[in-house]
């Protein structure tokens, strides 16, 4: 079977089920995003901090150049129930050869937070990286004190491997170490009818 595919292209798809939207960002996201992160909790164990209305413009825009650019396949999540934007998560470092890539930059808002947002979100994700990507391996990574964060990669099924230190800088000037996690294709089979066992309606799956 051919595995050949161009990541940049096939991974920029709308995928959805009945919870969540994911679509790839665009220009028209900018205030619907606004209207959720201008919440410090959201950033404080980010890559990228938004304080006030200059970062945040500066955290977008990188959102549509790394799009554009390919760097990065960056998602608005909709919430279904309440048709509000609750957040975003990215495909990254995707390298393509060795059939690898990341789910990563990935935030919800405070309203969406608990409900299965996050695990749907990445049951679309994984299920697209896995399905029509053909990826082998799907890796997180995620700050090791970011206790929240690593309790629902655990509970999507992903594998904790192992914590690199003093990984890089935070905003601040904090060294992070950085715990990697993943799911293999051998293992997507497993976690997929795991996933696909939780109920979609809100505020009744597992706490992510």
């Amino acid at each position: 079977m051919s595995t050949e595919t161009n990541w940049a292209a096939d991974a920029a798809a709308v995928l959805e089920n009945d919870r969540v939207r994911l679509a790839p960002v665009t220009e028209a996201d900018r205030e619907p995003v606004r209207a959720v992160a201008m919440d410090p909790d959201i950033w404080r164990y980010f890559v990228a901090a938004v304080t006030d209305e200059a970062s945040f413009e500066e955290f977008f825009d990188t959102c549509l150049a790394d799009q554009a650019a390919g760097r990065r396949v960056v998602y608005v999540i909709t919430d279904k129930e309440s048709g509000r934007v609750a957040g975003s998560m990215s495909y990254g470092n995707m390298a393509e050869a060795d059939r690898r890539l990341e789910i990563g930059w990935s935030w919800l808002g405070r309203d969406f937070r608990g409900k299965g947002v996050n695990r749907w979100a990445k049951y679309l994700l994984l299920e697209h990286a896995f399905d029509r990507l053909l990826a082998e391996r799907v890796e997180f990574k995620t700050d090791v004190l970011n206790v929240q964060a690593r309790r629902g990669l655990a509970n999507i099924g992903a594998v904790e491997e192992g914590t690199l230190r003093s990984f890089n800088y935070m905003p601040g000037g904090r060294r992070r170490d950085a715990v990697f996690y993943s799911v293999l294709r051998a293992e997507w089979p497993r976690v997929q009818r795991e996933l696909s066992a939780w109920p979609k309606v809100s505020g009744k799956a597992p706490e992510a």
